[in-house]
């Protein structure tokens, strides 16, 4: 019997030190290594894919949905819609998109000011992009219907045909705006 408790230690000890050098080793150094790979630049902007949501500063430039995470990073927030730092944060957000879009805050969209559950979404409503048509195209000197015309182009259905709403990719119409 106390043979057979050491036999089962060893295995159990060359088990734990096979997952160590699996986990705590090799698999950082492959995530590593990864990320030095070409296609990504400074401050880890994904630039040859179009599921990541990239935020960009200025006028010229189409917003993505806000992030929980401070500064803007993977993360979503576990406070609910009774929380009152919640609101807090909802309402100033509203207000920032309000006045920047020149719009009344009853016009802008519940996407704009609530953040997704990861902070990486690329997708923002419809709704959301014809906001921001005016302020894009008047930043760029470029005619309305031409923005519009880009922001449908970028406007994906819904997932699977019935799944969800309608969504314009950010990343990929930021692109497209060079």
């Amino acid at each position: 019997m106390v043979e057979d408790f050491g036999r089962q230690a060893v295995a159990g000890l060359r088990v734990l030190l096979a997952l160590t050098l699996l986990t705590g080793v090799l698999y950082p150094a492959a995530v590593w290594g990864v990320s030095r790979l070409p296609g990504l630049r400074a401050h880890a902007e994904a630039v040859d894919t179009a599921l990541v949501g990239v935020d960009r500063e200025g006028d010229e430039w189409f917003r993505t949905r806000p992030s929980a995470a401070t500064p803007p990073a993977s993360g979503g927030s576990n406070k609910g819609e009774r929380n009152a730092d919640h609101d807090a944060v909802v309402a100033g957000r509203r207000t920032a998109v309000a006045r920047r879009e020149g719009v009344p805050e009853e016009r802008v969209p519940q996407d704009a000011v609530t953040a997704s559950a990861s902070g990486l979404d690329p997708h923002i409503s419809t709704a959301y992009a014809q906001l921001q048509v005016p302020r894009v195209a008047r930043a760029r000197g470029l005619p309305e219907d031409r923005v519009r015309a880009l922001v449908a182009r970028h406007t994906e259905g819904r997932a699977a045909g019935v799944l969800g709403e309608p969504g314009v990719n950010v990343t990929a119409l930021n692109r497209a705006l060079g």
